[in-house]
């Protein structure tokens, strides 16, 4: 099990401050080793109550909240991560379960029972809380990353592009699975995360481009389209 506790800052950029930005960080940060030469795939199965409690104290601007999905990386992978987000204001704490991609696919059909022959504490968490309130599978939620990371204070540079979503087909593993732009392409978001706190000559470079400070989650921004 993944247990991490960070402070996470999201801004919004456009295509030209993400390009001034990385040629600032690549001498100074590691290239995550699945950027490739455009980034990586980020697609996400998000889970919710019938009364979709987790977006509405999201949209209703709660201070402290929470989020559970299964993430994978690319359409070939043959496993997925079950993650549980909770923050409170900025700081926040991400503990996550690696499953096969069998279990994954129980989780998307609804079935948890799965999580009861799990050892980790965490597994019989989320079973408890997920069948207690009624989570059932909501909507899938894919992006672009490239990513900069370091290990000193767990800090991570993210640029998010060309957001999508989808509440049709809930498979997160389907290579033709059909999903609706929710961001033009303006519209990219950058996350900066790290623990304790954030590097001088790290927050010196973010400072030379314009950015908009963002609350939004993209888990939040994508439902707002059929929720209207």
């Amino acid at each position: 099990m993944l247990d991490v506790s960070r402070k996470e800052l999201k801004y919004k950029v456009d295509p030209y401050e993400i390009s001034r930005l990385k040629q600032r960080l690549a001498p100074l940060m590691k290239s995550d080793p699945h950027n490739g030469k455009n980034g990586y795939m980020v697609r996400s199965l998000y889970f919710d109550t019938p009364f979709d409690t987790d977006y509405e104290d999201k949209a209703g601007g709660y201070n402290e909240r929470q989020k559970i999905r299964l993430r994978i990386y690319g359409k070939e992978q043959g496993s997925a991560k079950l993650e549980l987000k909770q923050k409170r204001g900025t700081s926040q704490r991400k503990r996550s379960l690696l499953l096969s991609r069998e279990e994954a696919r129980q989780m998307i059909c609804g079935r948890y029972e799965i999580l009861r022959n799990r050892q980790e504490e965490l597994a019989l968490w989320l079973y408890t809380f997920m069948t207690r309130k009624c989570y059932r599978p909501k909507c899938v939620v894919e992006y672009d990353r490239f990513a900069y990371y370091l290990e000193h204070n767990d800090i991570r540079v993210t640029f998010d592009m060309r957001l999508r979503s989808g509440e049709s087909n809930l498979d997160i593993f389907d290579s033709n699975l059909i999903l609706y732009p929710v961001s033009g392409a303006m519209e990219n978001t950058m996350e900066v995360k790290f623990n304790g706190f954030l590097f001088t000559y790290i927050k010196n470079e973010l400072n030379w481009c314009e950015r908009v400070p963002v609350s939004g989650s993209k888990y939040c921004r994508s439902r707002m389209i059929t929720k209207r």
